[in-house]
């Protein structure tokens, strides 16, 4: 693959990821060497997975490196103590 046609696609990927539903501007995502990474936090799961589908049907045959974290956003399950 050319790396003019890894550029184009790469920048697809962030084109859609802009512009789907999944619309995830928190997303980094990084060329490095001959592999693309994904770093950020997502809000749920469903999302993280939304992105890695998205990641494969754009990036197919280039290695693709995902960090990408879940925030927590439920409520503590009980009081905080303060000492």
């Amino acid at each position: 693959m050319s790396g003019d046609e890894s550029e184009y696609r790469i920048a697809r990927f962030r084109d859609r990821l802009a512009r789907e539903d999944v619309a995830e501007l928190g997303v980094r995502v990084e060329v490095r060497g001959a592999a693309v990474l994904l770093t950020g936090t997502l809000p749920t799961a469903d999302r993280r997975d939304e992105v890695l589908r998205i990641a494969d049907a754009e990036l197919i045959g280039m290695p693709v490196h995902a960090d990408l974290l879940i925030a927590c956003a439920d409520p503590p399950d009980r009081p905080e103590e303060l000492p």
